[in-house]
């Protein structure tokens, strides 16, 4: 059960970016058509990243033994942080860039906004957290949070959307410190 709580809280932060990046493609008030088309791709990478984490992640945490623990609440934290700083002029170009995006532009970009879920990945890795669980929920959360934030964009303020990427930031943090505890006390 712990497990799963654990994996919820990963990916809880997630779908709040995922949100963020939605919404600010929502600003530039794609068809249907095109926001199913910038959803399947966000939700194909950020299932995709993590499972390339995943695989990374185990044989880390295999070398590490219980060292991997401690190194997946540092990568959370680390990734929290990353988080928390505001957006760059060039992450919003990228952004703009992929709801025009064809053919290997989208591997480009797919690959530029799904690095979080490698990081996150990674660590479900170390903690040796069940695979198949941690993929489905995240493909599930990015499909969703990207389907309301593009339908959502051009209602949503800058400022909301950047209070998006920071709570993400905030509870990655927390989450790592949450693990950090109850790691201590086993």
């Amino acid at each position: 059960m712990a497990a799963y709580l654990t994996l919820i809280g990963l990916v809880l932060p997630l779908s709040l970016d995922t949100f963020a990046v939605s919404a600010a493609l929502g600003i530039a008030g794609l068809p249907p058509r095109e926001r199913l088309r910038v959803s399947l791709v966000m939700a194909a990478f950020e299932a995709g990243m993590p499972i390339v984490g995943l695989l990374a992640g185990h044989l880390a945490g295999a070398l590490m033994g219980r060292l991997g623990g401690y190194a997946a609440l540092v990568l959370i934290a680390g990734l929290g942080v990353f988080m928390l700083r505001s957006g760059s002029d060039e992450e919003e170009r990228s952004i703009a860039f992929l709801a025009r995006a064809r053919g290997i532009a989208v591997i480009g970009l797919g690959l530029s906004i799904s690095l979080d879920e490698l990081a996150i990945g990674f660590s479900l890795g170390l903690l040796r957290l069940p695979i198949i669980p941690a993929i489905a929920l995240i493909a599930a959360q990015a499909f969703i949070a990207s389907q309301v934030g593009l339908r959502l964009g051009g209602r949503v303020t800058e400022a909301a959307r950047e209070s998006s990427e920071k709570a993400a930031g905030v509870i990655l943090i927390l989450l790592a410190v949450v693990l950090g505890a109850l790691q201590l006390i086993r």
